[in-house]
């Protein structure tokens, strides 16, 4: 029985895009019915599109709150009955409304090796910037289950990327995300076997 999922993206989708390639490929034994973005005109909703995938935009403007809006998105998403909601680039606030609907079901891509470089407003550029700022050698990225805090769920699984003499933020950023476009699916075929 294939598994249903559900992709939530704020962004260019390139993350979303690894994922639904392995869906297609036979990679994972699943298929995204949903996308949920919190941007209107990303490049994440044209990749639904073109993939036919229903999606929708939450945008936090329209809501009293990020709880009330959560509630939308649960509404949205009953129908499909999702096994699994991969957060791949989505830069909202996850409330406990999300979270404990869909109870170890949501996993997070993270663009460093948590404990390291995560955390309230640790995101996109600013991740590498501090890793570089750091001195660290080493970098990655990380898929964990997401809790009620900014990173803080358990780790499943990580995967290094070095840092190189003369790297730029933008020049990691590029090295982990090609190592994010593998690790995701992976941890999503796994999942998707439980």
């Amino acid at each position: 029985m294939k598994k249903n999922i559900a992709i939530f993206a704020s962004g260019s989708g390139s993350d979303m895009q690894s994922v639904i390639d392995a869906t297609l490929s036979g990679q994972i034994n699943g298929q995204v019915v949903a996308v949920v973005t919190n941007k209107q005109d990303i490049y994440a909703i044209e990749r639904a599109k073109k993939h036919s995938i229903d999606h929708k935009t939450f945008s936090l403007s329209d809501y009293e709150n990020n709880e009330d809006r959560d509630r939308a998105i649960v509404n949205f998403l009953k129908p499909y009955n999702i096994d699994l909601i991969v957060l791949a680039g989505y830069l909202a606030i996850v409330t406990p409304v999300l979270v404990d609907e869909y109870k170890d079901r949501i996993i997070n891509i993270h663009p460093s090796l948590i404990p390291n470089h995560c955390g309230k407003g640790m995101y996109g550029i600013r991740v590498h910037r501090s890793v570089l700022e750091s001195g660290d050698k080493v970098s990655g990225c990380t898929v964990h289950f997401v809790d009620y805090g900014a990173d803080t769920g358990k780790i499943i699984k990580q995967v290094r990327v070095p840092v190189k003499d003369g790297d730029t933020p933008e020049s990691l950023q590029a090295r982990v995300l090609e190592e994010e476009h593998k690790l995701l699916p992976e941890v999503v075929a796994m999942l998707s076997e439980k």
